[in-house]
């Protein structure tokens, strides 16, 4: 329900499936438990877990690390977008060469091939970048960004309006990047580059620029069953990911506001067992697994289901396959649960109580206010939605605790404090047991620190 490896976080992340026996693999950079990051020190290399559902992960160590000395992945390495190619796969991936003499590091685009489709045996194209930034359009040095290459079929049929060919064979290859046209506080931007072979790229202008974004983090690509796309990024200052969409890869693209409630961020969309689109993401920890630690890089959470309807703004819903991971339902404390509520006016639901028995953890609705508090009514986390709901599903899974309005996820929330307790909703005074159905952990064992928070110590 929750993955990290043994003693370590997870940040940025990819799917590969293997064709031979439908296995997932999932890269993801990993490094040590800290609030502070050190781009040099903090993500050197890639692990690799395995998965037959998107749900039980398993360690299998590590798959990728930074190159010899002198060249540009020397120092880091950062996020990766593997792909089928030919019989093996390919892997375009961020390399960190240093830092500029104020302290910014120096990205570049690099790629690897394998001979496997399993995220495994990767040896490196050359000893030097294949795509870097281009100073017409994008910041170079101080502030840069030119990172999280995402690389898909380009649709474009000739050129792109430039000269430059795409065309149908082609490919296109979106990054993060820093609009040089912009101010620094909002230059996030999605680069654009395209290729014939994978190997030589030509970087043409910025694909989306919205001129009021700081970073415009892991950005994917998704075709959609009506020929049109939709492009996920993560927002560096809000911590979470919104939506874009268009009828071709060139645009025009429409801004479809948040996807992911703050704490969820660097997603992928990938085909679950069942054929359905769904997106995985991170979520963060927090120093010490205590309410007063700084946040710091997470864990892997659990599948959302991708929702796309015409015209409407793309959502993400509960998954059914999550399903087979509920137990039978219960009034007993459980400290990992699913839970339903009716919402008629005002309502409180106590998930967790204090040992004097006082709320430690609850959330709220009033209609459109959505909302989560830890102790003494702590503000943990809140939104307003643009309609009243009707009911609400709260899954908790050891510190993490999500929220789904009339069935799509809204808010996001940690807190480490209280005991699990029957849960209890209040509205007009009255109080009534909401029966909760428990959560089978796929590694209720595990001990280490990246084991799920199994609740405050007992003495």
């Amino acid at each position: 329900m929750r993955y990290a490896p043994p003693g370590l976080c997870v940040n940025d992340f990819a799917v590969l499936r293997d064709d031979a026996d439908g296995t997932y693999a999932v890269l993801h950079l990993q490094g040590p438990w800290t609030a502070e990051f050190d781009h040099l020190r903090m993500e050197t290399s890639f692990g690799r877990a395995t998965s037959t559902d998107l749900v039980a992960w398993q360690p299998q160590g590590t798959a990728f690390g930074v190159g010899l000395p002198g060249r540009f992945d020397q120092q880091a390495v950062w996020t990766m977008h593997p792909l089928r190619h030919g019989d093996g796969s390919a892997m375009f991936y961020t390399g960190v060469s240093g830092l500029t003499p104020d302290g910014w590091p120096l990205q570049s685009v690099g790629l690897a091939y394998s001979d496997r489709t399993d995220g495994t045996g990767w040896r490196r194209h050359g000893t030097g970048p294949v795509v870097e930034a281009d100073p017409r359009w994008y910041r170079t040095g101080e502030r840069m960004g030119w990172r999280d290459p995402f690389v898909v079929r380009d649709d474009a049929d000739g050129t792109d309006g430039t000269g430059e060919s795409g065309g149908a064979g082609g490919w296109a290859m979106v990054i993060c990047a820093s609009d040089a046209s912009l101010p620094v506080e909002v230059s996030g931007c999605v680069a654009l580059a395209t290729s014939t072979d994978l190997e030589h790229w030509t970087v043409h202008p910025p694909l989306i620029s919205p001129g009021d974004v700081d970073e415009l983090e892991c950005p994917v690509l998704e075709r959609l069953d009506d020929g049109g796309w939709l492009l996920l990024g993560s927002i560096g200052a809000t911590r979470g990911f919104e939506s874009w969409t268009a009828p071709a890869l060139r645009g025009p693209w429409t801004r479809r506001g948040p996807l992911g409630p703050t704490g969820s961020y660097a997603p992928r969309v990938v085909a679950a067992p069942d054929g359905t689109r769904v997106v995985l993401h991170t979520t963060p920890r927090q120093v010490g697994l205590t309410d007063t630690g700084e946040r710091c890089r997470g864990m892997l959470a659990q599948p959302k289901s991708l929702v796309v309807d015409g015209d409407s703004a793309p959502r993400l819903e509960w998954w059914s396959g999550l399903d087979a991971w509920l137990l039978p339902e219960t009034t007993e404390p459980a400290p990992h649960a699913v839970g339903d509520i009716d919402v008629a006016g005002r309502v409180e639901v106590t998930l967790r109580t204090g040992d004097d028995g006082s709320p430690a953890l609850v959330v709220g609705c009033d209609g459109k206010n959505l909302w989560i508090t830890g102790p003494t009514g702590t503000p943990l986390g809140e939104t307003v939605l643009p309609e009243p709901a009707t009911a609400l599903r709260v899954l908790t899974v050891g510190e993490y605790v999500e929220v789904y309005a009339d069935g799509v996820f809204v808010l996001t929330a940690l807190c480490y404090s209280g005991r699990p307790a029957p849960w209890t909703a209040v509205t007009d005074g009255h109080t009534r047991t909401v029966p909760v159905r428990p959560v089978r952990l796929p590694d209720p064992d595990r001990d280490d620190a990246s084991a799920v928070w199994p609740g405050p110590a007992t003495s």
